[in-house]
């Protein structure tokens, strides 16, 4: 076999378009019908041979273009650039498909050299392969990596408000998977998960064994990080002083749960 980085360029090339040709039927079956069953499964399945390539395209880092643009698609914005709802499964598709298309203009541009370079990188961790939804996944483990960049740069009001996201975000997967049902047999309260407070899913998620009492040790400014977040300025100005101290405890506390729902790390 052919490993000359060329050879290898080839091969990313023809996957990539590979990909896209699988895509664009499944954006069109999803615009048609976003209930379409056989489709939502096909395309969880896609977005994970995506994310595959995205990864060894980009080297195993998520800041790399591509790795961040991935993230991204899984995103909407609102007229100002602060991240609201998801998108609807089409849109996603269709913005991936986007994602695929400017890797294959980049990757047909390349010196022989950078493909080899970029796939000799070693892979990222895997810290959310715990998390049951795959359409999260890439947003998540950005998101990490933009909390501990915030604490390294000693922005303490945005490390502690995106580690407190990552906790809410991986508790609700944990909470949805389980089920309302289960939930509302252990005490939790009948209305959708969607409508709980922050508080009350930490709780819950406790209460059904989900997690232990790790988040007792949340800071006050932790437990109201949405007042913040869903404020009018985007959440760019807390109100209460976030110290060091609070950062780092919240992203202990994170960590922490992280373990209760995936005790193989």
């Amino acid at each position: 076999m052919d490993e000359s980085p060329r050879a290898q360029i080839e091969t990313y090339l023809t996957h990539l378009k590979g990909l896209i040709r699988r895509g664009r039927p499944l954006r069109d079956e999803l615009a048609a019908d976003p209930l379409n069953g056989a489709a939502i499964t096909a395309t969880r399945r896609w977005q994970e041979d995506c994310g595959v390539t995205v990864n060894q395209l980009s080297g195993g880092s998520k800041a790399h273009w591509l790795a961040r643009s991935f993230s991204g698609a899984f995103l909407m914005r609102s007229a100002d650039g602060h991240a609201v709802e998801g998108a609807t499964p089409a849109e996603i598709v269709k913005r991936l498909l986007d994602v695929l298309e400017k890797a294959v203009t980049t990757l047909s541009g390349m010196d022989d050299g950078q493909v080899s370079a970029a796939s000799s990188q070693p892979p990222p961790p895997h810290r959310f392969d715990f998390i049951h939804s795959t359409e999260i996944r890439p947003v998540v483990e950005q998101a990490y990596i933009d909390s501990r960049r915030a604490l390294e740069q000693q922005d303490y009001d945005l490390a502690l408000l995106t580690s407190c996201g990552i906790l809410e975000a991986i508790v609700t997967d944990a909470l949805e998977h389980k089920g309302l049902t289960a939930l509302i047999a252990a005490g939790a309260p009948a209305e959708k998960i969607a409508d709980w407070s922050f508080e009350t899913r930490l709780t819950v998620a406790e209460r059904a064994g989900l997690i232990r009492s790790g988040c007792a040790r949340l800071p006050s400014v932790a437990r109201t990080y949405r007042d913040y977040t869903d404020a009018g300025d985007g959440g760019n100005g807390m109100k209460a002083k976030v110290s060091e101290r609070d950062a780092r405890q919240a992203g202990q506390v994170l960590h922490v749960v992280m373990r209760d729902l995936d005790p193989g790390r």
